[in-house]
């Protein structure tokens, strides 16, 4: 891997450690000592689902266009939207159902359909990429 995509993988595998204390805060949510509804309750639940799924996907999206050896820019391209999806998505979830005992998800659950558009680009950009540069080989 060369080194801008070591560095990036490098910062990507610290954010886990941002969905761990997201965990936690689920724990207690879900243990009962943080109020929340049962919609907060799965919306919670589906953000913290995503983020650590969407993370792990941008990693594995970063080393194959690495290995493969996909030139650049599309190198970038499909794993950055893989990543930014697992930053937005997430967020939409989570952003959604602040406040006190909401009854249905706010305006901001327009993240998540914009980070699911973000990560089938991203995804597409990868799988693409990575069946032209094996067909060229």
């Amino acid at each position: 891997m060369d080194a801008a995509s070591t560095v990036t993988a490098g910062i990507v595998v610290l954010t886990v450690i941002t969905i761990e204390s997201g965990g936690a805060f689920l724990l207690r949510v879900v243990g009962g000592r943080q109020p929340a509804n049962a919609l907060q309750t799965s919306f919670f639940r589906a953000g913290h689902a995503h983020a650590g799924v969407l993370v792990i996907l941008g990693l594995v999206t970063l080393l194959l266009t690495n290995a493969a050896d996909v030139a650049d820019p599309w190198k970038w391209i499909g794993p950055l939207g893989v990543l930014v999806a697992a930053i937005v998505m997430p967020a939409g979830f989570f952003l959604a159902v602040l406040g006190t005992d909401p009854q249905r998800p706010g305006r901001l659950v327009a993240l998540v359909w914009a980070g699911a558009g973000v990560l089938a680009l991203g995804l597409a950009a990868t799988g693409i990429s990575l069946v032209v540069t094996g067909a060229s080989a």
